[in-house]
């Protein structure tokens, strides 16, 4: 059997009363991992192959602990962690980047989104919803839905409050990673899956949904859907959205490029090329008819949102006379048509 892995991972998680996994928190998830750590991994655990979640024991967490000390000493720090904990334990191999299986599988994809391992998109992610249960984010920590009730009286006998945050499949990414170099105003509007590039600032009205995220550095007051991945530089402004692919985007999928910026309550349905800016309170979808403007501000032909999806150093616009949507580029209009042509 091979000794290499796409990824790897060891964590403690959340099951219910019927040891069903809730949720699962990796502190230190690998890409790509060594040979000789699979191989030893390999070994203590009686891995086969394949995309598998193996529950541990905290003794087979310390003896792979020893076995890793000159190996890899930070996962073998993690492992001795690992062997003190109440909570259960799963080792996470991923033989290849494949349709999901399991919940561990599922929290170990969103943690290398989150950690910035890979970048959205960059994952096979088929299978994730039915393998995400939907649980009540509490203050103390996941709890099944049908056993919710019964926690809530046991607080509540004891002098406590169960507090619930919210009622969800995804949990806040901040309980699991926050990435160096960020500012999150609102933690629980960031899920678990987002990746969030170093200088990226996420204020209170801004969003960032799982497998989907920002290059950074950028200002996000607006909403960054499933799918949707911000470029460097740009900045959304507030209220503004972004379609995802898993909300009417169809097989499009939204990106928004370096330096553009989306003006507030602003909206997009095509992905937009570097420099563009959308002017506040207009939404832009493929469908919507623009009437295309040249450096001299001629009209060269009206044409439909998806024709200009991509392109570069675009101004969209709402004539505040005729209400129509315009749009003016720095091209000529000779350019502007060569530039369509290629697109179309």
């Amino acid at each position: 059997m091979s000794n290499t892995l796409f990824s790897l991972a060891f964590g403690v998680g959340t099951q219910n009363r019927q040891s069903t996994w809730l949720e699962v928190f990796y502190a230190q998830p690998l890409l790509n991992p060594s040979a000789e750590l699979v191989a030893k991994v390999t070994e203590k655990l009686g891995y086969s192959g394949g995309n598998q979640a193996i529950a541990i024991t905290n003794q087979q967490a310390g003896e792979l602990a020893s076995a890793l000390k000159h190996v890899d000493s930070v996962q073998a720090a993690l492992l001795t962690r690992l062997a003190e904990s109440a909570k259960p334990l799963v080792a996470t191999l991923l033989a290849e980047d494949a349709a999901l299986t399991s919940t561990p599988e599922a929290y170990l994809k969103l943690h290398l989104l989150s950690h910035r391992l890979v970048k959205p998109h960059g994952l096979n992610l088929t299978g994730i919803f039915p393998l995400l249960p939907n649980v009540a984010w509490t203050s103390q920590g996941a709890v099944d839905l049908a056993e919710l009730p019964e926690r809530q009286l046991e607080a509540r006998l004891k002098g406590d409050l169960l507090e619930v945050f919210s009622v969800d499949k995804f949990p806040k990414m901040t309980d699991y990673v926050v990435p160096t170099g960020v500012r999150i105003a609102d933690s629980a509007r960031v899920r678990l899956g987002a990746y969030i590039g170093e200088g990226t600032t996420v204020m209170h009205e801004g969003f960032v949904n799982f497998n989907a995220g920002t290059a950074g550095p950028g200002m996000i007051e607006g909403r960054v859907s499933a799918g949707v991945f911000v470029g460097k530089g740009s900045d959304l402004g507030g209220g503004c959205s972004t379609m995802g692919t898993l909300s009417g985007g169809g097989n499009i999928v939204i990106s928004v490029g370096e330096g553009c910026l989306i003006g507030a309550n602003a909206g997009i349905g095509i992905p937009l090329g570097d420099r563009n800016i959308v002017e506040a309170g207009l939404y832009v979808t493929a469908g919507t008819k623009i009437a295309l403007l040249d450096d001299q501000n001629n009209l060269v032909k009206v044409v439909k949102g998806r024709d200009l999806a991509g392109q570069a150093d675009l101004l969209f616009r709402r004539n505040s006379q005729s209400g129509a949507v315009e749009c003016k580029t720095n091209k000529s209009a000779i350019e502007l048509n060569e530039a369509l042509h290629a697109h179309n």
